[in-house]
């Protein structure tokens, strides 16, 4: 954006593979220069919100990286239509979440929000219907401040009487910004929306973001669905990864039902090229980051349209496990050959072997790396190429890695090497 956005079945892998003595005890520590503990989410649970919603990761549509204010209900129907031709909404993308400028400048007489005339004339409500008549939820937008990033009326002090508006137009979905915030610390001023949103009877998605400004993993558990941990993403190769390693420290903080929020997908908006973007789109999936689609959908390239429809690379993302992936060993000039890695359900592993060098080079992931004895084999299958690649890797597997690009593979360790 261009404004400053104004677990039984991890218990049950970890005690089979305990029992087998394939997983060290590790530490964990923020820049890795040697093993890193990829089960631990020790921090996930401490607090949660409990509504039922996220327990994988969101996946949907926001208008605000590609179109910004220039947005209206013609727009939002033929996104959503586009979703459901393209095939994106059958892989899980099923959120159309409106972002800043859908409102008029004021609120009515009567203190309610209310849509822009111009743009959304038919209002929030026909458009809410219009949306669930094909399957998909709506998402809305505001700012826990007194005015929104675009200068739009905010909800800090109306958060009874906004949700209860939404809840009336059947919104799914709350976009929470930082805006115009009084100077009041967020987690004094996110909590009455959650508790204002419980109270209409609706499920509605909280999605907080704060920006990250105030660690929001340390207190957001309780409070919403995802939480921002970052600034806000633009579309270039520096912003993105910089923000992936923002990220990464507070990787035992999310699970299901609260996920650390990176900022949405820039895929398909031109700033970086197409291998750039597949690593953004592996990244994001690996540390179970929002999927949310920031680009044009009625008007995707092929490429594009072949990054966000990658069904195996969307399972990692949305794997019930739900232990966030993380950086677990870094090697090369300023430590640019990077090997990132998460446990899956089924005793596997997703690795992402990402070059962020800008010549290419051959990255290796080791056993140790991933808690398992250097005798384990393992079979490789290649999420980009769709192919089994090796059938009996041990000790480590490694390939030539292009540079700014990444190469991603689930590893399944022979099952007899787990006794239960």
């Amino acid at each position: 954006m261009d404004y400053k956005a104004v677990v039984l079945s991890a218990t049950m892998f970890l005690s089979i593979a305990s029992a087998a003595g394939r997983v060290m005890p590790l530490s964990i520590i923020q820049n890795p220069s040697g093993p890193v503990n990829i089960f631990d989410n020790s921090k996930y649970g401490l607090l949660q919100l409990s509504n039922g919603l996220a327990q994988t990761p969101q996946m949907g549509w926001n208008s605000w990286n590609f179109f910004a204010c220039n947005i209206n209900e013609t727009l939002i129907k033929e996104t959503a239509d586009a979703l459901i031709s393209t095939g994106l909404a059958d892989l899980g993308y099923n959120n159309v979440n409106i972002d800043d400028c859908w409102e008029a400048v004021t609120r009515d007489i009567q203190g309610h929000l209310v849509p822009h005339s111009n743009t959304f004339p038919s209002g929030i409500k026909a458009l809410a219907d219009y949306v669930h008549d094909k399957g998909l939820k709506l998402g809305i937008y505001s700012s826990a401040g007194v005015f929104t990033c675009q200068v739009r009326p905010g909800s800090l002090f109306h958060e009874s009487d906004d949700a209860g508006t939404w809840a009336s137009w059947e919104v799914d979905y709350l976009k929470y910004d930082n805006c115009f915030n009084l100077g009041i610390k967020p987690i004094d001023r996110y909590p009455p929306m959650r508790d204002a949103l419980n109270s209409t009877g609706r499920k509605i998605f909280y999605s907080l973001c704060e920006w990250g400004e105030d660690d929001p993993a340390l207190w957001a558990g309780n409070v919403g669905n995802s939480w921002r941990t970052t600034d806000d993403i633009n579309d270039t190769w520096a912003s993105m990864t910089s923000i992936a390693d923002l990220n990464d420290k507070w990787a035992a903080y999310a699970g299901p039902g609260g996920w650390n929020d990176p900022d949405m997908l820039e895929v398909g908006n031109g700033g970086m090229t197409y291998l750039e973007y597949r690593s953004h789109f592996s990244i994001w999936a690996l540390v179970k980051a929002p999927l949310l689609i920031g680009c044009d959908v009625r008007n995707m390239t092929a490429e594009t349209f072949e990054i966000l429809s990658n069904k195996e690379v969307i399972a990692v993302n949305q794997d019930p496990l739900g232990i966030q992936g993380r950086k677990v060993k870094v090697t090369g000039k300023d430590g640019c050959l990077q090997v990132w890695a998460g446990p899956l359900s089924g005793n596997r592993f997703a690795v992402v072997l990402w070059n962020r060098c800008s010549e290419g080079g051959t990255i290796k992931a080791s056993w140790d790396s991933l808690g398992l004895e250097s005798n384990i084999s393992v079979s490789v299958r290649d999420l980009w190429e769709h192919e089994d690649v090796v059938a009996d890797a041990v000790g480590s597997f490694g390939v030539p890695v292009a540079a700014h690009s990444c190469e991603m593979f689930v590893l399944t360790p022979k099952l007899s090497h787990f006794r239960v």
